[in-house]
């Protein structure tokens, strides 16, 4: 029997009541962040979570749960929504790693050895022995199912491999790895931890695991850069030999923020034929360079008649760059992402599937050479 809508609407604000603001001690009720709390008759719930610059991510899976777990509630729909402009916020100068260059009219930017050197907290990452970014100059070039397939390649060869999907507005590696559970949280509170989920034998965290479906992520800089902070800091990656991490693209908050928090010890960008995705890939490195990450190579694909060959590999050679691979543009790409299964694992024997493959293999020889010993990687 489904219980009064009024009386499970004061059931679960008592509930949120009870989640503490780990910065400021308020309960998030009366700090103002629940919002527009709603119960229809079949004792399904909705509510909004406001989010600033300054608060955790984790208060929105945290505030989903206690709702979830109130007797009566059929279902729970958070709606993060965020500052006004103009509302109260980090100055631009304060608002995170854009601030730093100084920028203006005087033509002030990055600049060799700009951004500062990584300062992680003690432990951070400590049993990681390699961190690989994917990334690209531009959206829709397959970075994701690259990033997918190193992951799945690597873990294939016996290595402990996990996935950080730090492209926020495009979390598209739960999709490909086949995976919809939501991640457990362990620990005492305030010491809480997210255990990653496990697909394909590579360790998974994404954002895409905690929004509902369809739920788009709204958020400006400074709130892309704390999640990525605590993917990086909450999250129980355990011992793993390669962490490979699905940047967004561009060259962005989640990038300076990826090299400004933790050691990258090489990046992959990833790239189709044409000119006007190398000419963004080539921005791309140089962001790389400034900024004093390693780049391990450039991958071509969706090579063939519609988008043409070769001009990725041409702009590796013209950059001094290693070539990673050319991957065909092939239908078993399709299938695999539509089937949760990453193209390595099913379809290896296509033409998409070999050539990932290869990529991962000189993936794995650029961290021999160029990492030194890690474990797992000699």
């Amino acid at each position: 029997m489904t219980m009064d809508p009024e009386n499970l609407k004061r059931s679960v604000m008592s509930a949120l009541a009870g989640i503490v603001h780990p910065h400021t001690g308020e309960d998030i009720v009366s700090g103002g962040h629940v919002h527009n709390l709603e119960v229809d008759d079949e004792g399904r719930i909705r509510f909004s979570v406001l989010l600033r610059p300054e608060d955790p991510g984790s208060l929105v899976r945290e505030a989903r749960a206690a709702a979830e777990a109130v007797e009566g509630v059929q279902g729970v729909k958070v709606n993060v929504q965020l500052p006004q402009a103009g509302s109260s916020g980090p100055s631009p100068a304060a608002a995170g790693p854009r601030g730093a260059s100084g920028g203006g009219a005087s033509g002030g930017g990055l600049r060799p050895g700009s951004v500062p050197a990584p300062t992680p907290p003690p432990g951070l990452l400590s049993e990681v022995d390699h961190v690989v970014a994917v990334s690209s100059g531009k959206g829709g070039v397959g970075k994701s199912m690259v990033a997918t397939n190193l992951a799945a390649a690597l873990a294939r060869e016996g290595l402990r491999v996990g996935l950080l999907d730090a492209d926020i507005y495009g979390p598209n590696i739960p999709r490909m790895f086949g995976e919809t559970r939501r991640p457990q949280v362990t620990g005492e509170k305030g010491r809480e931890m997210i255990e990653p989920l496990e697909a394909h034998g590579v360790r998974l965290m994404s954002l895409g695991f905690l929004l509902d479906d369809e739920q788009p992520a709204i958020m400006r800089g400074p709130l892309i850069a704390g999640i990525l902070k605590q993917f990086l800091e909450q999250v129980n990656w355990g011992p793993l030999d390669v962490l490979v991490v699905d940047m967004p693209p561009g060259t962005g908050d989640a990038q300076l923020s990826l090299v400004q928090t933790i050691d990258v010890h090489g990046a992959v960008m990833v790239s189709t034929p044409q000119a006007v995705s190398t000419g963004d890939v080539r921005r791309g490195v140089k962001m790389f360079e400034r900024v004093n990450t390693p780049l391990l190579g450039v991958v071509e694909n969706m090579a063939g008649e519609i988008f043409g060959e070769g001009g990725a590999e041409a702009l590796a050679r013209e950059m001094n760059l290693p070539f990673l691979g050319r991957v065909p543009l092939d239908v078993a790409v399709r299938r695999a992402g539509d089937a949760g299964t990453p193209t390595v694992l099913f379809q290896p024997d296509s033409p998409a599937g070999q050539a990932l493959a290869q990529v991962a293999a000189r993936v794995f020889e650029g961290l021999r050479k160029g990492a030194g010993a890690g474990a797992g990687v000699t």
